[in-house]
């Protein structure tokens, strides 16, 4: 007889992050990121220019309203075409199961003994898991494709994340403007720092090191801020017109 006890894992030596499939903290990642550093590089860009400061701080919040729209329909976008690709997947499998399950159960039983179990025993784990057809479609599609018809992150979930982390992130470095001090000094300040807590946060979700999450993420700024600036300054207000 197997210890249970001990067939438990989860419960004394280590757990999983119950975020890891969520569809939520990719999106708001990736949104509070690209907020900072779009937003950072557009004030970066048009203070270059010569743009007084009621300049700098409209562009900036137009930039936020439209990325983060853009971001959340992307998202949307994105995760309701891999859900929609997923049920594509399940339902060719589900039909070769119906269609020619002895097939399906020999292709199993091959794909056990790669694993490294013995031919016999492969059959007969096979043959176990064939006894079920939604269990068999389960195994079929994680052993096959990697994928599982249980985790179907939501579309709205995720847009719903993307667009506030977006305008989270892209308010940063807009902020010295709305409040009354702003020059590009004060942006890119409010904006580095923007930077630095967003990398060491999403570090610790990983278990990274969170001083080199926010390092990596403070150079990905300052490199958008430097095309920019550079842009910004050939270019210049009177070469806008």
């Amino acid at each position: 007889m197997p210890d249970y006890d001990i067939a438990k894992p989860h419960e004394y030596d280590h757990s999983h992050s119950s975020s890891a499939g969520s569809g939520w903290l990719r999106a708001s990642v990736f949104g509070a990121m690209d907020g900072l550093v779009s937003n950072i590089g557009l004030i970066s860009g048009i203070a270059a220019a010569g743009a007084s400061s009621a300049i700098v701080a409209i562009t900036g919040i137009s930039g936020l309203i439209s990325g983060a729209i853009s971001m959340a329909l992307g998202e949307y976008t994105s995760v309701r075409t891999q859900n929609e690709q997923l049920a594509v997947e399940v339902q060719t499998e589900r039909a070769a199961l119906d269609r020619n399950p002895e097939g399906e159960e020999a292709e199993l039983s091959v794909m056990f003994t790669h694993l490294g179990m013995d031919e016999r025993t492969a059959r007969t784990a096979a043959s176990q898991v064939h006894a079920n057809t939604e269990q068999a479609l389960r195994v079929h599609l994680a052993h096959e494709l990697g994928l599982s018809p249980d985790e179907r992150p939501s579309p709205m979930v995720a847009a719903g994340a993307s667009l506030l982390a977006f305008s989270a992130g892209a308010v940063i470095p807009v902020l010295p403007f709305l409040l009354g001090f702003g020059t590009l000094f004060w942006g890119l300040l409010f904006g580095g720092v923007g930077l630095l807590l967003a990398g060491f946060i999403a570090a610790r979700f990983t278990d990274r090191n969170p001083f080199a999450g926010a390092g990596r993420q403070l150079l990905f700024g300052g490199i958008a801020v430097a095309v920019t600036y550079g842009i910004g300054r050939l270019l210049g207000v009177s070469g806008l017109g």
